[in-house]
């Protein structure tokens, strides 16, 4: 259930995989290739979680994986026996939740499962996979795990929450280091030295990192602000981050300060601008633009 960019992808990679798939999303046309391509369609969440012994959910946030495990019935639809997986990124407090009033005592499983790798990484199957929950129940389903994901980046994290709590930290780490990578670069340009020098001697140097070598390259050579991952879902996922930090008691001034600069680009440039949005607030700061001419034998 949820057809967007990610998970209209890792249902087709099931498919082809060779899994008998039932496919539900708020939009019928979402699904038009899947279901071309052999899956049938549910006309309900309900009916969805009925048809089959693995639920698996690819939605924006707590509020809609909710709304449609508890207000749309999906959960109590369940047979005993089967699985929810949820893959979204999502807080630990929303899915013990649901087990608990509608899981648990039914006997019906659960793993967490959020990914990494953007859609790029749906689209080619190679997602990394990070799985709280039952390691029986784990091992169980790893196949069904491994034609979404590179087989090599599937992990087993812990009991039932530290999938959703890994994906939140990675996601609140990535966000710091663009924060962080937009200060550097921006006051260092302009201070007066060369962008591709300056990057260069990051990179060089102790404080590289993969994201200053490898993931603000598109932004520099092509303003590429990544509008596959909406600015709604950075400033969703640094809440939930910020939040956790809150209910186990970990102090996180750091994280509060990244959540509000995203939270500003939020405001001035809308939800549907993309995650590296927040660079722009520092070059329209500083007057400048980040930006490396790429030469034709630039392989990074």
């Amino acid at each position: 259930m949820g057809l967007g960019h990610m998970g209209g992808a890792m249902a087709r990679n099931l498919l082809t995989a060779g899994f008998p798939v039932t496919v539900h999303d708020i939009r019928r046309e979402a699904a038009a290739a899947h279901l071309a391509a052999g899956a049938d369609w549910a006309d309900s969440a309900a009916d969805c979680a009925a048809a089959v012994d693995v639920l698996i959910t690819m939605l924006p946030g707590p509020r809609q994986v909710e709304a449609v495990l508890l207000h749309a019935g999906a959960a109590a639809a369940l047979r005993p026996g089967s699985t929810w997986i949820d893959m979204s990124t999502s807080a630990p407090a929303t899915a013990r939740r649901i087990a608990e009033q509608q899981l648990d005592g039914r006997g019906v499983r659960h793993l967490d499962a959020p990914v990494s790798g953007m859609a790029k990484g749906a689209e080619a199957g190679t997602l990394q996979i990070f799985a709280g929950g039952d390691a029986a129940v784990y091992t169980e389903l790893r196949p069904v795990l491994t034609a979404m994901g590179d087989p090599e980046r599937i992990f087993h994290v812990g009991p039932r929450g530290t999938g959703y709590t890994v994906k939140l930290m990675i996601n609140l780490l990535w966000f710091s280091h663009l924060v962080a990578t937009s200060e550097v670069l921006t006051l260092g340009v302009k201070a007066g030295v060369d962008l591709a020098v300056l990057r260069d001697s990051l990179i060089a140097s102790p404080a590289n990192s993969n994201f200053l070598e490898h993931d603000i390259q598109d932004l520099l050579t092509a303003g590429d602000y990544d509008e596959s991952f909406a600015m709604a879902l950075a400033c969703k996922d640094l809440g939930l981050a910020v939040d956790l930090g809150r209910d186990v008691g970990v102090p996180v001034e750091l994280s509060a300060l990244v959540e509000q600069i995203y939270r500003r680009g939020l405001a001035q440039y809308g939800g549907p601008a993309g995650e590296m949005i927040p660079v722009r607030l520092y070059e329209e700061l500083a007057g400048i633009e980040l930006r490396i001419p790429a030469g034709p034998g630039d392989a990074r």
